[in-house]
């Protein structure tokens, strides 16, 4: 059985079922061709309102199922994920522009993604509390009852699935507005999963769709928590519709993520980490190393060896050869990396490889002689761009590191693993990483950032699971009704 060839979907979205969308439907481009691939529905703010109310209606039914059920839809649901990998796989490859092996991990995150999920059913959902009277007192977690979820185009499908699958799993009911550029990996894979899986019709609807469908979820009675995954800027306005609302809105946004090269760093091993935290999915990742700081003794053989290795890494289609980074997600994102990066040379630096394009692919470019107030270094590019700065002291690292308004992942790289500790303690990130870049993942860990970089760890490990997608309820039992003096 194939999960994405079939004649039910093309045109529509998964509105209690495959329906035609009010908005019609658009075009599913891919990048490294600007072939259509197929159309896609494109939902409206109509069909936002359908959606609440057929997920409020199904979500009591759903909650109410035995906990050993809902385990199983999401056990279900992974073993799909890791079945079609390679299916899914290749619509990342192509509507994404993932090289093969981004999107292989992608799956394989996702399949783990389901599997902690399916645990969360089992967890203990209240605890016992002393009480100064005669009763039982207890903290209850109870399902919040509808989700919202707005998911980007970068990594399209564990973006999603790491709120899909533990808010479904913790019993709620849920909307996901995928970004329309990635709405067949990101939207129509998930739908489809979870039908397959044997989650209750309802319980999941899936619309693509534009700012209009994704206003209206926000603000939509039913939907009681916005999971939000995208730019620092987007991200403000949804925090701001919510708040409008009261509603509980968990944020995951850009970052500037520093990587800090000391001067008893293993160089070769230091550029191998480092080309990767910047190039990986051609930049276009919240955690990509966007500031490299590096001691001033080892500076000039850094940037030399960086510019190197990115002078050879192979650009083109992921689909058809064998290539280290693929196209830029559309014309819009190339333009505003290409703008960053003309004006930081503008302003001084010195273009050490990269800084040219065709169509959609950008070479990956190394910065060097970068200052603080330079625009690829002081702004989030989200592309493969390397901006690398030298410092002198520790003090001037950690001064340097923490100098953005951004504060997601931190790498720092030495021999020393307790000099690099005590140099993180210095620098607030919601992630950090001694020996390693700064893209990493997995599904069993808290993820967020601090500042403008989201509101904390609301994704990923089962507390932060059980916080961001439960409500807690203060009950109280007596054997009999308690005495009042009137």
């Amino acid at each position: 059985m194939t999960l994405l060839t079939e004649s039910t979907w093309p045109g529509k979205i998964f509105l209690d079922g495959w329906r035609p969308a009010t908005g019609g439907d658009a075009a599913v481009v891919e990048p490294a061709t600007g072939e259509e691939l197929t159309r896609i529905g494109r939902a409206g703010p109509d069909d936002v309102v359908r959606a609440a109310q057929i997920a409020r209606e199904a979500q009591a039914g759903w909650a109410a199922l035995p906990h050993t059920e809902r385990a199983a839809v999401l056990r279900r649901a992974g073993d799909l994920w890791a079945r079609h990998a390679d299916e899914v796989a290749c619509w990342l490859t192509r509507e994404a522009g993932s090289v093969p092996g981004k999107a292989q991990f992608e799956v394989g995150l996702v399949v783990q993604e389901c599997y902690e999920a399916a645990a969360l059913p089992s967890r203990a959902y209240g605890e016992l509390l002393p009480s100064t009277e005669p009763r039982l007192s207890w903290a209850q977690r109870s399902p919040v009852g509808v989700v919202g979820v707005i998911s980007p185009f970068n990594f399209p499908i564990i973006l999603a699935v790491r709120s899909v699958a533990p808010a479904l799993a913790l019993g709620n009911a849920v909307i996901l507005k995928p970004d329309p550029r990635t709405a067949v990996s990101g939207g129509v894979t998930v739908a489809r999963v979870f039908e397959e899986a044997g989650l209750p019709p309802g319980v999941l609807q899936v619309l693509p769709g534009g700012v209009d469908a994704g206003e209206a979820l926000i603000g939509e009675p039913p939907v009681r928590v916005i999971s939000f995954t995208g730019s620092t800027a987007a991200g403000r306005r949804v925090g701001q519709l919510a708040a409008a609302s009261l509603k509980r809105v968990h944020l995951e946004l850009g970052g500037n993520s520093a990587l800090v090269v000391l001067d008893d760093a293993d160089l070769d091993r230091a550029v191998s980490a480092a080309a990767w935290g910047s190039y990986l999915h051609q930049g276009q990742i919240c955690m990509t190393t966007g500031r490299h700081l590096v001691a001033e003794r080892v500076y000039d053989e850094y940037v030399a060896r960086l510019a190197d290795k990115a002078t050879h890494l192979p650009v083109g289609d992921p689909a058809t050869g064998q290539v280290a980074l693929g196209p830029l997600i559309d014309a819009g994102q190339r333009d505003k990396v290409h703008r960053l990066v003309t004006g930081t040379v503008e302003a001084g630096a010195k273009l050490a490889a990269g800084g040219e394009y065709d169509r959609l692919f950008y070479r990956p470019t190394v910065l060097a002689d970068v200052t603080p107030d330079m625009p690829a270094y002081a702004e989030e590019v989200f592309g493969p761009v390397a901006p690398v700065l030298r410092f002198s002291t520790l003090d001037d690292a950690a001064r340097l590191a923490a100098d953005s308004e951004y504060g997601l992942s931190l790498g720092i790289l030495t021999r020393d693993v307790m000099r690099g500790l005590a140099l993180a303690q210095r620098i607030p990130t919601g992630v950090v990483h001694i020996n390693d870049q700064t893209v990493n993942d997995e599904a069993n860990v808290p993820f967020g950032g601090l500042g403008a970089s989201g509101t904390g760890s609301r994704f990923g490990g089962a507390p932060a699971n059980v916080d961001a997608f439960t409500d807690t309820r203060w009950v109280t039992v007596r054997g009999e009704i308690a005495p009042y003096p009137f």
